[in-house]
């Protein structure tokens, strides 16, 4: 019996020989197709090479494709598990060509692989074509010999194919199996079409018109192929069973389920064991593929599989998380096609051990609850909606479990009353953020969000993405396009573009459309939402329109360094200074970033190049930058630092980074940097570059702040101290070495002849001795009182002691005017400072000159005025003061 990995490889292998190129699978999170919350089918990845938006260098590919479908309108999820072929997660095989061959090739092809290949007989096969596709219908009588009671015409749009309202389209065929008499069902087309005799097997989609908004179609010049078989169902029907489930592959997982809960695989619990085998290939394969669980947008579609395989791991009997436990049965499995579930599988079992171990905390309750609810029911009536809301609500169970629960009791749930309660929620929560004091447009962000939800980030995995916009705003109003030149707050449903949050600044880029671009100056966020401030550069872009963004890549580079160099930095602040030190705030900017931190003085030099050095020594290391998901005490436990203050939600982004070299801080704690953290980093601590403190400042009481450089800027910065420091080698005539004593050496050469210069214009100014000078006698006492030149207001004090000291006994006022500002300036001998103050001489002079006050002591004293436009009468002003003491 061939096992499903041996169908994959002969699919894939056959279309190989027939020079197609093997492409490996998409990621279940789509970069090209806004539309999309998952990868539901083989085409998704080569959509714009139908479109002709894009081209590679092979036209004809072959892939076993990932799909997820569990989440908008193509959602199995309420059926998984009950039924012989739903599925949440399955593969899809196909063949594309990308305007080579056509149906003639198409058609023999699916025809020697299935017959020759797979060994089908061939009387256990019919097809459908679109009811007008009479070239199909011909090409199948002439390769497979159908007759036309084996050709089933089809009219509906079950046999033709679109990709949208408008676009590439065309006709399909689809191949059915006849499983025999023995099974009820009728052909397709028929009123028994339901039945389980005939599977569709494969479909063949021929894309051969574009269609345009009138309802018109044109051929295409460059028709193209696109076929999907999903795997499980041909496995089911090579391996002789009539149901998904019973295949090797699922076999397997659920014979896994049922040993680590020691129940039957095909007893009472079978539908659990499905739905559990189901939804580990779902939830593993979405995480290996970065999506993370959370409350919104795809992080909450992976909850509600976790949670729902979970609920049913605890009806049978699980006391502990299981579902980690089953990991390693699926990567023996899968491994082997997909080697980003080897790469991930400590990460799918940590993330899937950490939510059972959550959930598990209140399913307890939540199950009593609904189990008290239902008691109190008339038998068979559905759950009250309120009900369900509280257990939402309270519990964190999504209404499609409520439902699911209820299911197995033949009970439903009032969908009026739910979405009541959720629509009474919401209107509360409007009228909060409304009156919660941001600002002035609030009211249109939470509009929008009620409206379209979270928008989703992709930016910590990608730096492109497609997204579509959702709104645009201008002037707090919403408009239904923008032209260029326009300024525009554009929102969109899945951005690459960082909002400004946690002290990192928003993403700037590109955001194009079909009909015009915008460049983007700045990603804010209001809620859930990313609002992208832009400018539309050229043409007009729309609402509704899809859109390709791009972030600035070197800038991201930049901000990524800097936010990493923060983390690195704080812990070293810690180890040079105490545990005293915690964030008060940072910035990190693509040019610089800023850390402002408990510490009631400034640092020494020591403790800065101490700091720097630390950072620089782990950056060396060039460890992996890593990033866990976890709950808020989950992480402080771990030791990981968190922002005071700051509100966490239920889930938290715990980075890693560096490695601490013998700690001794416990447990665990080899980690050199673990903190709380949801901004965008480097992928290991190298690629931060270089890391140089420019010093540090008070931000304000205990609190100071340093900057700091990495990457381009650290070393930009340092080749420009390394050129100023050859400059001045180059004038000094020395080598850069010897700078520092040449410096110091100077220093004291200009302090001396300063002081000499001094002392020369101090006798300059004085011009004559004591004894020869303009000595005047009032009230008994020698009173010197001049202006001099060329003093500065600095030395007038020292001209006037030394002018002093030539007098036995008196007083000496001198003024002067420096940088067009004037000082004054006395000096009394010690026998008179009791009777004549200084203080007194200085105040007299100020005054008539026009200025206030003056200071010092009773011998000396100094003050300042506007000028000394009025210089002889504040030499009057003196001789008066002195005329009556």
């Amino acid at each position: 019996m061939a096992s499903l990995n041996d169908i994959r490889s002969t699919f894939l292998d056959f279309y190989e020989r027939n020079g197609h190129r093997r492409v490996e699978s998409s990621p279940l999170v789509p970069r090209n197709d806004p539309t999309l919350m998952f990868a539901n089918s083989g085409m998704v990845q080569f959509k714009n090479l139908f479109t002709g938006l894009e081209h590679r260098d092979y036209t004809r590919a072959t892939t076993a494709q990932k799909c997820v479908r569990a989440g908008g309108k193509h959602n199995d999820l309420d059926n998984v598990g009950y039924t012989a072929r739903h599925h949440t997660f399955f593969e899809m095989l196909g063949n594309f060509s990308f305007g080579d061959y056509f149906k003639e090739q198409a058609i023999p092809y699916a025809w020697e692989l299935l017959t020759r290949n797979f060994g089908i007989p061939k009387d256990k096969l019919l097809v459908t074509v679109y009811h007008t596709d009479d070239e199909a219908a011909d090409i199948w009588k002439k390769v497979a010999g159908l007759t036309d009671d084996r050709i089933i015409r089809i009219p509906t749009n079950d046999n033709f194919w679109q990709m949208g309202p408008t676009g590439p389209c065309g006709p399909c065929t689809e191949i059915f199996y006849d499983h025999g008499p023995s099974i009820w069902g009728g052909p397709p087309g028929s009123a028994d079409e339901d039945g389980d005799r005939f599977i569709e097997i494969w479909n063949l989609v021929f894309m051969q018109f574009e269609q345009f908004e009138d309802g018109s179609m044109k051929p295409l010049p460059n028709p193209s192929i696109d076929t999907g078989m999903g795997l499980e169902r041909i496995g089911a029907l090579l391996q002789g069973k009539h149901d998904n489930y019973d295949t090797d592959l699922m076999r397997a997982l659920i014979e896994a389920s049922a040993h680590a809960t020691s129940s039957d695989p095909d007893g009472p619990g079978k539908v659990h064991h499905r739905v559990i085998a189901d939804h580990l290939r779902s939830t593993s394969f979405l995480i290996a593929d970065g999506v993370m669980p959370s409350n919104e947008g795809r992080g909450y579609v992976l909850r509600r599989i976790m949670r729902r395989a979970m609920r049913h791991a605890h009806m049978l009997g699980a006391q502990d998380p299981l579902m980690h436990r089953l990991v390693p049965a699926l990567v023996r499995q899968m491994g082997a096609a997909y080697p980003e579930l080897t790469r991930a599988q400590a990460m799918i079992e940590e993330t899937l051990r950490g939510e059972e171990t959550r959930f598990r905390q209140t399913l307890d309750r939540g199950l009593r609850l609904l189990s008290d609810e239902v008691a109190r029911l008339p038998e068979g009536a559905d759950l009250p909606g309120e009900t369900a809301f509280r257990l939402y609500d309270t519990y964190g169970f999504p209404l499609d479990l409520t439902q699911d629960a209820l299911r197995e009791q033949g009970r439903g749930v009032e969908i009026a009353g739910f979405d009541a309660a959720m629509a009474e929620q919401k209107a509360k929560a409007r009228a909060a953020w409304a009156g919660s004091g941001e600002t002035k447009d609030s009211a249109i962000w939470f509009e929008l969000a009620d409206r379209h939800g979270a928008t989703e980030f992709l930016g910590y995995d990608t730096e492109e993405a497609e997204g579509q916009i959702q709104a645009l705003i201008r002037d707090g109003a919403e408009i239904d396009a923008a032209a260029e030149g326009e300024q525009v707050q554009i929102v969109v449903n899945q951005s690459p573009f960082y909002a400004e949050s946690g002290g990192q600044v928003g993403d700037t880029g590109l955001i194009t459309t079909e009909t015009g671009a915008a460049r983007v100056t700045d990603t804010r966020k209001s809620g859930a939402l990313f609002i992208h401030v832009a400018e539309v550069t050229t043409g007009r872009i729309a609402c509704g329109q899809g859109a390709s963004l791009s972030v600035d890549h070197d800038r991201r580079g930049a901000i990524r360094a800097n936010h990493s160099a923060t983390h690195l930095l704080n812990e070293a602040l810690r180890n040079a200074l105490g545990e005293h030190v915690a964030q008060k705030g940072s910035l990190n900017a693509q040019d610089r970033l800023r850390f402002d931190f408990s510490h009631g003085k400034a640092l020494t030099g020591d403790e800065l190049a101490q700091v720097e050095a630390e950072v620089n020594a782990v950056i060396r290391q060039n460890t992996p930058v890593e990033t866990r998901l976890m709950t808020p005490d989950d992480a402080r436990a771990m030791g990981a630092q968190a922002l005071f203050g700051e509100k966490y939600g239920d889930e938290v982004r715990v980075v890693s980074m560096g490695r601490r070299e013998g700690s001794g801080k416990g447990a665990g704690r080899d980690t050199y940097s673990l903190e709380l953290c949801g901004g965008t980093h480097v992928g290991r601590t190298g690629d931060i570059g270089a890391f140089v403190l420019l010093g540090d400042s008070a931000s304000s009481a205990g609190v100071r702040r340093v900057e700091a450089l990495t990457g381009q800027a650290a070393l930009a910065h340092l080749r420009e101290a390394e050129r100023q420091l050859a400059d001045i080698a180059g004038l000094l005539k020395a080598q850069p070495g010897e700078v520092v004593g040449r410096v110091r050496a100077l220093a004291d050469d200009r302090k001396a002849m300063q002081n000499e210069i001094a002392q020369l214009k101090r006798q300059l100014a004085m011009g004559a001795s004591p004894a020869e000078a303009a000595v005047k006698e009032i009230a008994g006492i020698k009173l010197i009182a001049r202006r001099v030149e060329g003093v500065s207001g600095k030395e007038l004090g020292a001209l006037a002691d030394q002018m002093r000291q030539g007098l036995d006994s008196g007083a000496v006022v001198v003024m002067a005017e420096d940088n067009g500002k004037a000082t004054v300036a006395a000096s009394v001998t010690p026998d008179l400072a009791a009777r004549v103050s200084a203080v007194a001489l200085v105040q007299a002079a100020v005054a008539a000159l026009g200025g206030k006050g003056g200071g010092g002591r009773p011998d000396r004293a100094q003050g300042g005025a506007p000028s000394l436009d009025k210089a002889e009468a504040a030499i009057e002003a003196v001789e008066e003061l002195l005329s009556g003491a």
